[in-house]
């Protein structure tokens, strides 16, 4: 059922233990949250295109995705205080483990000219994210139905205390980095 949840019980956390001297398995960092994020830009007035959006983040995850809305007005930018421009969902617990398992196993595979992950893309506290320029390399997302192409934002949360941990962490699940 929870494939990388065993994974990560049964040869993670001895591997982590092993290389980083860890004494205890709670010490061990582990995954903590995924978040999506889709950011509306000049479509954010288009009411389709944000349930477009809202739909595509629906079927890739499971869960309604929560509208975001900007603090201030930006003139220079066309933006109202208010105004929804962008859409997060927060994966915790199984959810999270079924949909890295299946971005590692399926999704990942099918983006064009993947030549694996950059390792520069943590944040120097462990957390790693993960930029997609079309929505239809998600295997939820037929791209005959796709009127319009998105982008979206992976962001995964860990409780590594640096890069180098939270690298150690992802590339033992099976990330596939260059």
């Amino acid at each position: 059922m929870l494939r990388l949840l065993t994974k990560y019980k049964n040869t993670v956390v001895p591997a982590m233990k092993k290389r980083f001297g860890y004494k205890n398995n709670l010490r061990v960092p582990k995954l903590d949250k995924v978040v999506l994020n889709v950011g509306l830009s000049q479509n954010s007035k288009d009411q389709k295109y944000i349930l477009m959006v809202e739909d595509t983040l629906k079927r890739i995850t499971g869960q309604k995705p929560v509208p975001k809305k900007a603090k201030k007005s930006i003139s220079e930018f066309k933006i109202r205080q208010g105004q929804v421009i962008g859409l997060v969902v927060t994966l915790r617990g199984p959810r999270m483990y079924d949909f890295l398992d299946k971005l590692i196993n399926l999704t990942l595979p099918r983006v064009r000219d993947f030549r694996g992950l950059r390792e520069k893309s943590f944040d120097g506290q462990g957390n790693f994210s993960i930029g997609f320029r079309e929505n239809i390399a998600f295997p939820e997302i037929n791209p005959n139905e796709v009127e319009k192409l998105h982008g979206i934002e992976v962001t995964i949360g860990t409780t590594a205390k640096n890069n180098e941990e939270g690298l150690a962490l992802l590339k033992l699940l099976g990330f596939p980095f260059r």
